[in-house]
């Protein structure tokens, strides 16, 4: 799920110029240094409104230019050739926490980790996955992770890294579902779990018939192919009222919880698990 984030930051008052070349040249410092963060947004089942999963997002806390997020994370580390390196750290550090929260005695849940493109092509991305369970102790099925349609183009390759996978027992999910390339020929060999309906089809739902048909068939489609929905971007009580009517059950968005640090992430659960969100929708 892409960030959709709205808060104000201090970047207005650096020089675009400079921030940008800042950003370059001390992105490859960033693991080392320790200056990488992960924030958590909960997935909630719509119907008992239990917390049952969660999504890890980077963050970059620049010790000069604030915290500094995904969009302008990602397309950098990819130019410089740091994203596996940053993804991998974001699978290990996403493993650690949710085996963390299990060993203080909170009800296990699924921990999604996003994949870059360059991470899902690299021929080291199964031992890669399978040495971190295997050091953090995580048990595989409490570990999604997530491609974009546009990751799935070369369909032979898509299932051989999709089958290998899933052999180590963790769950796939395809993010951003609609708005990519998509193949139903195709998708119904892909050894996947979870489609995820992209926010963009939620934000005008209750305004706009074209993405209530969208989304209403995405979640028939789901269905009938025996795969979870979980529609991202739910922002208002409208939005929650129209998915749980028409049979998706899960969800993830700024009416539950923006993205959180670990330790405000169990407060949020609790508020969460109260049903409180859904007066202020």
């Amino acid at each position: 799920m892409k960030d959709n984030i709205s808060e104000k930051t201090h970047w207005h008052l650096v020089d675009t110029t400079k921030r940008k070349t800042k950003l370059y040249t001390d992105l490859p410092k960033a693991i080392e240094r320790e200056e990488l963060r992960l924030h958590y947004q909960p997935k909630v089942d719509l119907v008992t409104n239990k917390v049952i999963g969660v999504e890890a997002l980077v963050r970059w806390e620049h010790p000069k230019l604030g915290l500094i997020y995904p969009n302008d994370i990602i397309p950098i580390a990819e130019e410089l050739g740091e994203i596996t390196s940053i993804g991998n750290w974001v699978i290990r550090t996403a493993c650690q926490q949710n085996k963390k929260w299990q060993e203080n005695g909170y009800t296990p849940i699924i921990m999604s980790v996003n994949l870059s493109m360059q991470q899902f092509t690299s021929d080291e991305l199964v031992s890669t996955v399978k040495g971190v369970l295997n050091d953090t102790l995580l048990s595989a099925h409490y570990l999604e992770l997530e491609i974009t349609e546009s990751m799935t183009a070369n369909v032979p390759a898509t299932i051989s890294t999709l089958k290998r996978l899933k052999s180590l027992g963790l769950k796939i999910s395809v993010d951003d579902f609609g708005t990519g390339y998509s193949n139903l020929a195709h998708l119904k060999n892909f050894p996947v779990d979870v489609l995820k309906i992209d926010q963009s089809f939620i934000k005008d739902l209750i305004q706009n018939p074209i993405d209530q048909a969208i989304v209403k068939t995405i979640i028939h489609l789901a269905s009938d192919l025996n795969l979870e929905v979980v529609a991202e971007g739910i922002e208002t009580s409208e939005h929650y009222q129209f998915l749980k009517e028409h049979k998706c059950l899960i969800g993830q968005g700024y009416l539950f919880s923006k993205p959180v640090d670990s330790h405000t992430f169990i407060e949020k659960v609790h508020y969460i698990e109260s049903g409180k969100y859904r007066s202020l929708g």
